[in-house]
């Protein structure tokens, strides 16, 4: 079975490439806000998007998406509004996405497969 860190990263750039070949510009990967993380930032059109990557060899603990809590929907809105704030964004069109990542593991190193899902618009912030 592949680490866990790993397969994460590695479906995080999976993500990234799958997102720049659909026409979204990749600002920053891997945003910190103290403990809350965003995984990617980018921008599609005129929209920000703050997008959360779950990547999964299997779907024993469920979808990947199911990991995408109230808990982590906060944290990553808590980091998307400093963000927003640091880059004096706030006018800004923005959205939240979720990106799973489900990869078929060869051994402990080698992915061989994986099939992306996006779902656009996938939880709001109230403001």
């Amino acid at each position: 079975m592949l680490d866990p860190h790993l397969l994460g990263k590695e479906g995080e750039r999976f993500a990234a490439d799958y997102l720049a070949e659909k026409g979204y510009r990749i600002l920053q990967r891997n945003y910190r806000y103290h403990r809350n993380e965003i995984d990617i930032i980018a921008r599609y059109k005129k929209t920000l998007c703050f997008i959360e990557v779950k990547t999964r060899s299997s779907r024993e603990k469920g979808h990947p998406a199911e990991a995408v809590t109230i808990t982590k929907q906060r944290e990553i809105i808590k980091a998307a509004k400093a963000y927003l704030a640091f880059t004096g964004e706030c006018e800004t069109d923005c959205r939240f996405d979720v990106v799973t990542v489900l990869a078929a593991c060869e051994g402990e190193n080698l992915i061989t497969s994986f099939v992306i899902e996006h779902y656009i618009d996938a939880f709001w912030a109230d403001y």
